[in-house]
C-alpha cells in the first residue's frame, strides 16, 4: 500500500510499504482523509521532540471498515468511521486510575508509533467510533475537535461565562466553538488578522488583536474592568500563558491546550492572591470522541468551515510545506487518501 512518510525533517515521500497484520480484537480500516496536525507538522520542520525518523505522520482521520469480527459496538464492515489515536499501556499509575489520556506510556499515532497516513490501518475495536451519518471530512476533524473540548471541560466553561481563547489556530477555533456550544460569550487574541478574521466566522463575539494593542487593556475594558472567568491559552508561548493571568478575573479558570517549548518565568504569588486555577490538558477520552460526534451530528456547528484546503496524497509535500509557512490563511489542511 501506498503511505506518506517523513525520512528525515522537510523530506517527505509518497512510499510503498506492507499492508497492515490484523490481529484478534482489531479492525481493517481504509483511510479516506487524514488531517494535518501541528505536531505533524513539527515532525517535518524536526521540532516534534518525541517524533523519530522514518516515520508516517497523522493521528487525525476518518475511515472505512473494510472487515471487522463481530463486536458488541453495531460496526459492521462499510461503515464510515473515526478512532481514537492514543495508545496507553493500562497498567501505569495514571492508566489504573482512569486518566488514560494521561498515559506515562502514552504513544499517539504519527509521533511515538506510525501514523494514519497510509492506505490501510489496524486498529483496536475498542477505539473506533461510529460516524452516525458525517461525512468522512467532517469525521476526520472530530480529534483536533475532542482536544479543545476536553480542555474546555476541565476548565468547566458554564452558560455564561466570559471566556478568552489566546491563539486562533485550529485548536484555538476548535475551543471557541466548543464554549460558544457550552452558552458562554466568547472572545478571540491573536497577532494575525487572518485568524482573527476566521474567530468572527465562528460566532466570537469580539476579537483582540494582540499585536497591536496591549492584551490586558483591551481585556478590562471588555470585562467592565473585572477580568475573564476563563482564560484558554492554546499557542504554547510564555506571553500567551502571562497574557491569561492577566487578563484572567479572580477566582478565574486558566486553561493550557498549547503546547509549549519554552520556560515561563513568573512571580507565583499573582496565581495566590488571584486565586486562579490552572488546569493542563492533554489529549481527550472516549467519551470526548463521542460527544463531538453528537454535537457535529446535531447541526449546532459547523465543522466544515474550519478546512482551507484539501490535497490528494500524491501532494502531502505541498500541503506539509504550506503549513510550515503559514501565515494564518490556512486553519485546517486535508490531504485525501
Amino acid at each position: 500500500m501506498k503511505a506518506v512518510m517523513i525520512d528525515k525533517p522537510f523530506e517527505i515521500k509518497v512510499t510503498d510499504i506492507e499492508m497492515p497484520v490484523v490481529k484478534e480484537g482489531e479492525a481493517l480500516l481504509k483511510i479516506l482523509y487524514c488531517g494535518i496536525c501541528g505536531a505533524d507538522v513539527a515532525s517535518y520542520t524536526g521540532n516534534q521532540p518525541f517524533t523519530t525518523y522514518p516515520r508516517i505522520p497523522g493521528h487525525e482521520f476518518s475511515a472505512q471498515i473494510v472487515s471487522v469480527p463481530e463486536n458488541d459496538r453495531n460496526l459492521k464492515a462499510g461503515d464510515i468511521v473515526t478512532a481514537n489515536p492514543y495508545f496507553n499501556c493500562g497498567s501505569c499509575y495514571s492508566c489504573q486510575r482512569g486518566f488514560v489520556n494521561c498515559c506515562t506510556d502514552n504513544q499517539t499515532m504519527g509521533v511515538q508509533r506510525d501514523g494514519s497516513f497510509c492506505e490501510y490501518v489496524a486498529m483496536p475495536i475498542e477505539r473506533i467510533y461510529e460516524g452516525k451519518g458525517l461525512s468522512a471530512k467532517e469525521l476526520a476533524l472530530v480529534e483536533p475537535f475532542t482536544i479543545s473540548y476536553h480542555a474546555l471541560n476541565r476548565a468547566a466553561v458554564k452558560q455564561g461565562d466570559r471566556v478568552l481563547i489566546v491563539g486562533a489556530g485550529p485548536i484555538g477555533l476548535f475551543a471557541l466553538l466548543a464554549a460558544k456550544a457550552k452558552g458562554a460569550k466568547v472572545y478571540v487574541a491573536d497577532v494575525l488578522e487572518g485568524r482573527l478574521e476566521m474567530a468572527k466566522q465562528f460566532g466570537a463575539a469580539g476579537v483582540i488583536n494582540s499585536g497591536k494593542c496591549d492584551i490586558k487593556d483591551e481585556a478590562m475594558k471588555i470585562t467592565a474592568g473585572n477580568g475573564f472567568d476563563v482564560c484558554v491559552e492554546a499557542c504554547g508561548l510564555s506571553v500567551t500563558f502571562l497574557a491569561c493571568i492577566d487578563c484572567a478575573a479572580f477566582a478565574a479558570n486558566i486553561i493550557l491546550i498549547g503546547n509549549g517549548k519554552k520556560e515561563t518565568t513568573f512571580l507565583h504569588s499573582v496565581l495566590l492572591k488571584k486565586e486562579l486555577n490552572v488546569f493542563g490538558s492533554r489529549n481527550s477520552y472516549a467519551s470526548d470522541f463521542k460527544a463531538v460526534i453528537d454535537l457535529i451530528a446535531s447541526g449546532r456547528v459547523d465543522v466544515m468551515k474550519m478546512v482551507s484546503a484539501v490535497y490528494p496524497m500524491e501532494h502531502a509535500d505541498d500541503a506539509f510545506r504550506a503549513l510550515a509557512n503559514n501565515t494564518g490563511s490556512l486553519a485546517k489542511v486535508l490531504i485525501e487518501m
